[in-house]
């Protein structure tokens, strides 16, 4: 399984590519911008780890500081997609009405999105996720696909 090849879909990975370029261009030349602003209104790409095995696929999602209600999985036979939100504290809009400003601050608000593409069919309605700690982990159980031999058609004349 070391050396497997793995299809993917290219639009996917140039388009997070694109919005990780926009991301880091607009934080560090938008001098003028607020820059907790706009970072609360980046779209952020959450760290994953798959595995897979000859059953099923294991696909960790480290989501730190997310609400279990604020994460959504949508899944088909071909991709996964996983989108969640980070909402600013009440505690920091208070500080906000009491006109302080944050002196440094590394949060990432806003929403998160990830895209994962499978090279083999899965099993939807057998899918489990489990949220713990800030680590989703969903189970995707593969169709199993029987192999036939090849079957030879005669070639009959007219």
């Amino acid at each position: 399984m070391k050396h497997d090849l793995i299809i993917r879909e290219p639009d996917f990975y140039f388009d997070s590519i694109h919005n990780e370029l926009n991301n880091f261009l607009r934080d560090t030349l938008l001098v003028h911008a607020n820059p907790l602003n706009v970072k609360k209104t980046s779209i952020w790409r959450p760290a994953v780890e798959v595995k897979q095995n000859d059953k099923n696929y294991k696909v960790k999602v480290q989501l730190p500081g997310v609400n279990k209600d604020d994460i959504e999985v949508e899944l088909d036979n071909e991709f996964m997609t996983i989108t969640a939100e980070i909402h600013e504290e009440a505690e920091e809009k208070e500080e906000k009405a009491k006109n302080e400003r944050c002196h440094t601050s590394e949060f990432r608000y806003g929403r998160y999105q990830r895209t994962i593409s499978f090279d083999h069919p899965v099993k939807t309605e057998e899918s489990t996720a489990v949220y713990d700690k800030g680590i989703l982990t969903i189970t995707i159980p593969k169709v199993e696909i029987k192999h036939k031999q090849p079957k030879r058609l005669e070639i009959k004349e007219k």
